[in-house]
Formats: structure tokens, C-alpha cells, sequence
């Protein structure tokens, strides 16, 4: 037999390939497909609750088996059943957003503005972070434009209601320039506590930077009140020429340039959830 007729022969038996013979089901060489496209306008029940920040997707299986999720009023019970994200998804009554909670820390330049609206042709801190996430993330609190810093961004509402709270403890760490030198006494005065608004401010410590001159100091306090260290100097005849924050809570400026942001661990926003 020549060359062409055992080719010939292999073709006709269908053996090639090791002799197997390739079935052609959609005419395109590939098998067809039965599985349906997912709808992205829905999301599985198990992940929109996790997603609001409830409990694991795993944990959120086990709530929901349980009956103590409702969709549009009605408990669902079901494993993998899929909600609509304008669903009314409530959780032992709570009424869920699904919306994944993302936290991400800027070290904020100077002359860029925190406020929410949109100011034409200002720099806001929004522009810096605009590549983080898909979401709106806001700052969890504000700061001058001349102040710099450590500031957070998220969408977790519930997260920045606790740390915004006059009773949160959330520690804060200030590296200050001032436009003259701070004597001992009025850093003594400051120590003790100073009333702003009728109200005393309590510092937890204060002290004058080391190897600087005297009117760069460091201070560290636990006040939530909006722009309450530069008030503090200001009570005292001072100006404040750098305010920069170093310290916001358990986050640091370590391994994050001026301008550049970067996410949350996991860890890290355990721990802020720890604070009242």
C-alpha cells in the first residue's frame, strides 16, 4: 500500500490521533456550550451578604439556612439562590448594602482639598485615589488643603460612623511646624489640657521633635473635633506652617510616598472595626 492510500484509509476510519476519531458538534470545532450567561444585575444571596460586611460568605450560608435573611420581605432560605441588586435584602431586619467594602490610605499632599462637592478647576484628594476602586469612596474625615498626611477612604458607612465618634479613642499622631518656636511653658499649658469652645481638649502627650528647633513638635491626642490641633496652637498666638498626620489610628506613613495610596490589610481593617 503506498503512502496516499494508507492516509486515504486512515481518513475514512476515522483513526487518527491515536485512533481516536473528533466529533464535531457545532460544526465550529468546538464543543457547544449549555451553560447561560450570567445576569450582572444579579449576585448570589451568600456573597451580597458578606459583601455588606455582615459576616464571611461561608458564615453568611449558614445565616441563611437559618431564615435570617429576608429578600422583599420574604425569608429565603435557599443555597445559591440569586437576588437582584435592587433587591430589599435585610438581615435579622437590617437592610443590607451590597456593595463590597473597600478601605484604601492616602498620604495627602499639600494644596489638595478634601470636600466632597466638586470644585471647578481645584484639586481635590478624589482625583489621587480615582484608580482604587469602581466604587465612591469618601475620606473618612477632612483636612485643610495645607495639611498633609495620613487619610482614609471607604464606602463602609458604618466604619466611619465609629471612627468619627467623640468616643472612638482612634489615636492620632501630628508632626507640627510652627511659625516661631514653642516655649515649655506653653507646651506645659497643652500637656494639661487647653479648653477650645469651652471645651478642654485632653492631649495625651506632646513633645519637641528630636535633633529641630524648637517650634517643631509632636503631638498625639485621641479628639475626633475638626481641625482641633491647629485651634490649639492658634488659642496660643501660634501659627501653624506644616501640620502633618503620621499616625492615624494603627496606620502609618511606612512605605507610602507623598501622593500615593494603597489598600487596607485585612488585619488592618479588623482592627479599626475593634474601635466603639
Amino acid at each position: 500500500m503506498g503512502k496516499s492510500d494508507y492516509n486515504k484509509d486512515r481518513k475514512s476510519s476515522g483513526k487518527d490521533n491515536g485512533g481516536t476519531r473528533k466529533r464535531n458538534f457545532t460544526g465550529s470545532g468546538k464543543p457547544k456550550s449549555t451553560q447561560k450567561p450570567s445576569d450582572p444585575n444579579s449576585i448570589r444571596l451568600n456573597k451580597y451578604v458578606a459583601n455588606s460586611g455582615v459576616c464571611s460568605r461561608r458564615e453568611a450560608d449558614v445565616f441563611i439556612a437559618a431564615g435570617s435573611v429576608t429578600v422583599n420581605g420574604k425569608v429565603v432560605s435557599e443555597m445559591g439562590y440569586k437576588v437582584k441588586l435592587d433587591d430589599v435584602v435585610k438581615f435579622d431586619g437590617r437592610h443590607l448594602n451590597p456593595e463590597k467594602r473597600e478601605y484604601v490610605l492616602l498620604n495627602k499632599p499639600k494644596d489638595f482639598s478634601t470636600t466632597v462637592r466638586n470644585e471647578h478647576g481645584k484639586r481635590n484628594v478624589a482625583g489621587l485615589i480615582s484608580s482604587a476602586s469602581k466604587a465612591t469612596l469618601l475620606p473618612v474625615d477632612k483636612m485643610t488643603k495645607a495639611s498633609t498626611g495620613l487619610l482614609l477612604f471607604t464606602n463602609d458607612k458604618e466604619l466611619t460612623r465609629r471612627l468619627v465618634s467623640p468616643k472612638n479613642g482612634l489615636r492620632k499622631i501630628y508632626h507640627v511646624e510652627l511659625s516661631r518656636p514653642l516655649s515649655a511653658a506653653d507646651l506645659k499649658k497643652i500637656q494639661d489640657g487647653i479648653a477650645i469652645d469651652e471645651k478642654v481638649v485632653n492631649v495625651h502627650d506632646i513633645s519637641y521633635v528630636d535633633n529641630a528647633p524648637k517650634n517643631q513638635v509632636g503631638i498625639e491626642l485621641f479628639s475626633s473635633r475638626s481641625n482641633i490641633v491647629t485651634k490649639i496652637f492658634e488659642h496660643l498666638d501660634y501659627e501653624v506652617v506644616k501640620l502633618d498626620r503620621v499616625v492615624y489610628g494603627g496606620l502609618t506613613k511606612k512605605d507610602l510616598p507623598r501622593g500615593h495610596w494603597r489598600y487596607l490589610t485585612k488585619q488592618e481593617v479588623v482592627n479599626l472595626g475593634m474601635v466603639n
